[in-house]
C-alpha cells in the first residue's frame, strides 16, 4: 500500500493548479482528502500490528511459562 500512497502523492503534486476547472479543483480535493484517509488508516494499522505482534510474544510466553502456583 505505501507504494500506492507514494505514487499517488507524486501524481498529485504534479497537477498544475492553475489550469484546473472549478470542478477538477474540488475533485483534487477530494483526493488530498482521500489520501490523508488512506495514510492515517495506514498509520493506525502499523500500530494495531504492532500491538498484535506484542500480544502475541506475551501468550506465546505465557504459555511456555505459566508462572508462580
Amino acid at each position: 500500500m505505501a507504494d500506492t500512497i507514494a505514487e499517488t502523492v507524486d501524481l498529485l503534486y504534479t497537477i498544475n493548479q492553475e489550469n484546473l476547472t472549478v470542478d477538477q479543483q474540488i475533485a483534487l480535493s477530494h483526493a488530498y482528502a482521500a489520501l490523508a484517509q488512506a495514510e492515517r488508516l495506514e498509520m493506525i494499522q502499523e500500530r494495531l500490528y504492532s500491538m498484535h505482534q506484542l500480544l502475541n510474544g506475551l501468550v506465546q510466553r505465557a504459555a511456555v511459562d505459566p508462572g508462580p502456583r
